[in-house]
C-alpha cells in the first residue's frame, strides 16, 4: 500500500476486525453496516495483496500478514488520536472510564486510596475494576478493554510499559486479646503452634511462601483455613484465634489486630503499574497514571510495630 492510497477508516476496519474475529462485531462497533465492512476489507485485500483474514467456525482468522501488521498499526492508530486530542486536559470537566486491572491486594492498598484521591479532582471520571491474568490482560489492552494493570514484574507481558510502585513486606496479624498478642515477639516455636489462615488466589491452596521458608528451616506451621481473598482472611483473624502473614498495606485504616514482626524472614513483593503503547501519549490516561502513581507514594500510617 502506497501513501497516497492510505485511508485511515481502512485503518479503523483492520483494527476493528484483528480485535473482534468477526465481521458482524466489527461492523457493530464502527456503527457501519457489515456490507460495508466487507468491502473495506476487500479494498484492504486489494491494496496489501494478502487475503489479511480466512473465514473459519467461529468467524475469521488473520493471516500472517495481518498478524504481522497488527500491532504497527494500532500504534498508528493511538498516535493520530492523541495529536488529535486538545493540549490542555482539565480533569474538573473530563468525562471518560478508566479500566483496572486489579488483585483483591491491589484494590484494597492501591485502588482504593487512589479513588479518594480521584474524586475530588474529577468528579465525571469513572473507574472499572476488573481481573485480568496472563496472556488475557495483553489481549484486553489490545483490544481496548483494559488501561491499567496493577501486577507483580514477572506478570508483566512483553511490550508494555512499566513503572513501579512501591516494595512490600509481609507482617503477622492476630486479633486483639489473643493469647500470643501477649508477647511482644513472637519466638519461632509460638508462630509455628498458632492455627493460621492464608489466601489462595488459585483456591484450596494450603500453603504459600511461609511454607517453603519454614520448610528450608526443616518446620512446618499449622495451616487450617484457606480462603480466596484478603478481606476475607482479614475478617477472619478479627473474630478468630486464628494468625496470617498478610501484606502491611492492607493494614491501613484497619482496626481490631495485633501486628507484629514475623519469627523468620519472607520475601515481599514489588508492586508495578503496566499500561499498553496504545494509551502511552492519551493526555487522559497519562493524568490518571500520574495521579495513582502520586498516590502510592504518598506516607502511609505505620502498622504499629
Amino acid at each position: 500500500m502506497q501513501l497516497r492510497q492510505l485511508d485511515l477508516n481502512l485503518l479503523k476496519a483492520f483494527d476493528a476486525l484483528m480485535d473482534e474475529r468477526n465481521v458482524t462485531r466489527a461492523a457493530e462497533r464502527l456503527a457501519v453496516t457489515q456490507p460495508a465492512v466487507s468491502a473495506t476489507l476487500n479494498r484492504l485485500r486489494e491494496a496489501l495483496g494478502d487475503p489479511l483474514f480466512v473465514r473459519t467456525q467461529r468467524g475469521i482468522t488473520p493471516t500472517e500478514r495481518a498478524l504481522a501488521l497488527s500491532a504497527p498499526i494500532k500504534r498508528i492508530l493511538a498516535d493520530i488520536e492523541a495529536v488529535l486530542q486538545p493540549q490542555a486536559f482539565d480533569p474538573g470537566t473530563a468525562k471518560f472510564t478508566v479500566t483496572v486491572s486489579a488483585t483483591d491486594y491491589a484494590l484494597r492498598a492501591v485502588v482504593m486510596p487512589f479513588i479518594a484521591e480521584l474524586r475530588p479532582l474529577a468528579p465525571n471520571v469513572r473507574v472499572a475494576v476488573i481481573q485480568a491474568h496472563g496472556p488475557e490482560l495483553l489481549d484486553r489492552m489490545e483490544r481496548g478493554e483494559l488501561d491499567l494493570a496493577l501486577i507483580t514484574p514477572q506478570m508483566a507481558p512483553p511490550d508494555v510499559h512499566v513503572r513501579p510502585l512501591f516494595d512490600e513486606r509481609y507482617v503477622c496479624v492476630l486479633r486483639e486479646g489473643h493469647p500470643a498478642a501477649a508477647q511482644d515477639a513472637l519466638t519461632l516455636d509460638t508462630f509455628c503452634e498458632l492455627d493460621h489462615g492464608i489466601v489462595s488466589l488459585q483456591g484450596g491452596g494450603f500453603s504459600g511462601p511461609t511454607d517453603d521458608a519454614l520448610a528450608r528451616l526443616g518446620l512446618q506451621r499449622q495451616v487450617k483455613v484457606s480462603v480466596p481473598s484478603f478481606g476475607m482472611l482479614l475478617d477472619l483473624v478479627r473474630s478468630t484465634n486464628l494468625a496470617a502473614l498478610v501484606p502491611e498495606r492492607l493494614l491501613v485504616g484497619v482496626t481490631g489486630l495485633t501486628v507484629r514482626v514475623p519469627p523468620l524472614d519472607v520475601a515481599g513483593f514489588t508492586k508495578v503499574l503496566a499500561w499498553h503503547a496504545r494509551t502511552h501519549a492519551d493526555l487522559r490516561q497519562r493524568w490518571v497514571r500520574d495521579l495513582l502513581i502520586r498516590t502510592c507514594s504518598l506516607p502511609t500510617p505505620q502498622s504499629g510495630i
